[in-house]
């Protein structure tokens, strides 16, 4: 693949970055792992709540932020449009600029971080101003050709620079007009959120028509939510068909950033393949993040789970349960992490309703296959899935694919095979740079090389 030809697209590394490392070397695991974890903040939630708090008229104080890669550039590109942020430890103070950023002229980077590079284009459309936006090079080969067409309806003028629907662009923003658009949310929700999240400064109320369907809806209520945390006046149907917002702005405030549920979820996973116990305890069933659902798929390998005021607790069985299939659609970050438990399984499990993760940091499915393959593990690459069978793996040197995800979910893989080595691990700093501190402090043997 050409992410892995490429290497590691080093220009998306921050100061918060895991840095220095080539390779890291992972488990296996000496017995069933026995921790209690505590994760750092959600990454959705975090730039969602910057780009949300910079709109806002006052300020606002966020608490528990992600410090990773994404939120670092979403917070530097604020500061590039003349938003005031200060940041001390997990805190994040900022004045927001009440629907005009202060720089009406502006070159803005958004690093790797799908999630920063679409708000902000459309927090962006929302206000006066010329701006140039562009993201690393594998954020500018990601598809956004869904939000420019969208905010081209609202009133925008988008040229792209390179390619029709990715970055870079040039945006001359008028405003948005407001009124009723069409889209398609089956490719990525985070579309439908970016306009959502510049809505309420549009000049008229705004009423988003979902065409198809969202692929993973619990993300969109996740944006809704934190809309009206921040004052907006919204209304959506339960199924998000129709979703209505209206002109009024948002309000700063305090906000408390939730843990990460996506990240949680690699050590519920080191339970269920050692057979062992973990516990996170800032995480709560209740969250609207959807990859706490996670949980369920390992209580469907044989996984005891609990929940109660001291978090959510997985304890893996003697040996995982396998001939099922499944859709991930809901919870798609966790399809690698799946494929590389299944190996374990007593069967094969199929993964289906994921076909729109081969446009993430890299094609997640081919990753999967190629990445088996090299430990000696049959896996079925399909258009929108992939189906593992049972296997042991051997020996392998495994390229991360400058994907954080394929680092952490390998990691998972290594605590049940024996010379598991993944390159890049400081890609892990776009969601978790402590992930490997706390594979560490669970007692996992972890070797970062230089």
């Amino acid at each position: 693949m050409a992410d892995a030809r490429q290497g590691a697209d080093l220009e998306a590394r921050s100061p918060w970055a895991l840095g220095g490392y080539r390779l890291a070397r992972v488990g296996p695991a000496s017995g069933p792992v026995d921790a209690d974890v505590r994760v750092p903040g959600s990454k959705s939630v975090t730039n969602r709540a910057l780009v949300i708090a910079a709109m806002a008229k006052g300020e606002s104080v966020l608490s528990g932020i992600l410090r990773s890669d994404d939120a670092y550039w979403c917070i530097e590109a604020l500061r590039s449009l003349g938003v005031p942020v200060e940041v001390e430890g997990d805190v994040v103070r900022l004045a927001g600029c009440n629907g005009q950023f202060p720089q009406s002229e502006a070159r803005v980077y958004t690093g790797a971080g799908g999630t920063t590079a679409r708000f902000l284009t459309a927090a962006l459309a929302a206000t006066t101003g010329e701006y140039e936006i562009s993201g690393s090079r594998r954020m500018n080969e990601r598809p956004m050709g869904e939000l420019f067409r969208a905010l081209r309806a609202l009133g925008t003028d988008i040229e792209p620079l390179e390619r029709p629907d990715t970055l870079p662009i040039r945006l001359k923003a008028r405003g948005l007009a407001g009124g009723a658009i069409e889209m398609s949310g089956a490719q990525s929700s985070q579309f439908v959120s970016g306009v959502l999240i510049a809505a309420p400064y549009a000049r008229a109320p705004v009423t988003v028509r979902i065409v198809d369907h969202i692929v993973q809806h619990a993300y969109v209520h996740i944006t809704l939510d934190m809309m009206r945390a921040f004052g907006a006046q919204c209304a959506a149907a339960d199924d998000l068909a129709v979703i209505s917002v209206e002109p009024g702005g948002y309000r700063g405030r305090r906000y408390d950033i939730e843990a990460d549920a996506s990240t949680a979820c690699y050590f519920f996973a080191a339970a269920a393949v050692t057979g062992g116990r973990v516990r996170v305890t800032n995480l709560a069933r209740g969250t609207r993040q959807p990859d706490v659902h996670f949980v369920d798929v390992l209580a469907k390998m044989g996984c005891e789970v609990t929940s109660s005021d001291a978090g959510i607790e997985v304890r893996g069985p003697a040996t995982l349960r396998g001939g099922f299939s499944i859709s991930m659609k809901e919870m798609s970050d966790q399809t690698l992490t799946l494929a590389f438990l299944a190996p374990f399984a007593d069967g094969p499990i199929e993964v289906t309703g994921v076909g729109h993760i081969r446009h993430h940091e890299s094609d997640r499915i081919r990753v999967i296959v190629e990445s088996l393959a090299r430990v000696g593990v049959r896996a079925e690459e399909r258009e929108d899935g992939v189906v593992v069978y049972p296997g042991a793996p051997r020996p392998a040197r495994l390229p991360s694919y400058d994907d954080h995800r394929v680092a952490m979910a390998l990691s998972v893989l290594a605590l049940r095979a024996d010379g598991i080595e993944i390159e890049d691990p400081g890609c892990v700093s776009k969601t978790c740079p402590t992930f490997f501190h706390h594979l560490r402090e669970m007692g996992v043997p972890v070797d970062l090389v230089p």
